[in-house]
């Protein structure tokens, strides 16, 4: 057991270590940039687009700040507006798809897959399921109804307090990662050595088949489902190289889970919203099978192809 605890402890370090190196500086610097013209130019070029996807100019608002920060600050922005419920409910889908896309994004790199790819695939989920919303749902006029929730943050000001309130958000978060990534590699080195991973591998299996995937690619992908791109990376940085997940399977995985990932807590936090929350999650699980089983399809054929093409040439 003491020898368990020791190489979960370890793999925490590792984890936390390799991650806060992402997390602390780009925190740092998108919380300076919050208090900079950089978000407010941002939001004058995306504006017009807004129209297109059945959103007002302010919903501009949220979505920066969402994809640059978290849901919780694009939450805060929602609250100081009066959108109808289909615009929230829009806003809801498209910051599920798209969001803290700086941070998980570069996590992401260091599992092993393309920035591009995850940036490209979040942005487009996004944007498409907005438009396609906005075309077939003709109701949701009416006014949102918010319940109570409180996001109000203190005023920061001169060029020392930004920096300080830059620092302490980024320790925060660095210190936030370290309490899940820690206890979660205990925990996952637990099952490792008493063989439980590989019966739930085992039961994964039909789930990860279905995907394109081998089966060892259950961890990576229930550590995604459950923890988030982010906190879930610590699980899925080990399994990749502990289980020999090939590039292939890690790069279905993670075009699975930038567009259904942390399915508990991303679709809970918008209850105060005054949406329907269960098609909200019904439409992540039903675009992220059928895109990463598309992928997948596309993927075997063109292995296909280039294998005929090597048995030709011999």
């Amino acid at each position: 057991m003491i020898g368990t605890l020791k190489r979960g402890l370890l793999a925490g370090w590792h984890t936390t270590w390799a991650l806060g190196k992402v997390i602390f500086p780009i925190t740092l610097v998108v919380t300076i940039l919050k208090h900079s013209p950089v978000l407010d130019w941002v939001i004058r070029w995306i504006e017009p687009l807004m129209h297109v996807l059945g959103l007002s100019g302010n919903a501009a608002i949220p979505l920066v700040l969402g994809n640059f920060l978290n849901l919780y600050a694009a939450i805060g922005a929602i609250l100081t507006f009066d959108f109808t419920v289909k615009e929230v409910f829009i806003l809801a889908v498209m910051l599920s798809f798209s969001h803290n896309l700086l941070i998980e994004s570069t996590v992401a790199s260091r599992v092993g897959v393309k920035i591009w790819i995850v940036v490209t695939v979040r942005l487009g989920l996004a944007v498409v399921s907005a438009f396609f919303i906005n075309l077939f749902w003709q109701g949701g006029s009416e006014l949102a109804k918010y319940g109570f929730i409180s996001m109000n943050e203190e005023a920061v000001t001169g060029v020392g307090g930004i920096f300080l309130d830059g620092l302490e958000k980024a320790a925060i978060g660095v210190g936030q990662l370290a309490l899940i990534v820690f206890p979660l590699m205990i925990f996952i080195q637990i099952l490792k050595d008493i063989k439980w991973l590989d019966v739930f591998s085992n039961w994964m299996a039909p789930v990860t088949r279905m995907l394109g995937m081998e089966k060892n690619t259950s961890t990576t992908l229930a550590a995604g489902l459950l923890f988030g791109l982010a906190y879930g990376a610590g699980v899925m940085i080990q399994a990749a190289k502990e289980d020999n997940v090939s590039k292939k399977d890690l790069t279905l995985a993670f075009i699975f889970l930038v567009a259904c990932h942390a399915v508990v807590e991303d679709t809970l936090i918008f209850i105060p919203l005054g949406i329907p929350v269960l098609p909200l999650l019904f439409i992540r699980l039903i675009v992220a099978i059928l895109l990463t089983m598309l992928i997948a399809a596309i993927w075997n054929r063109y292995e296909l192809k280039l294998r005929k093409e090597a048995t030709n040439d011999v």
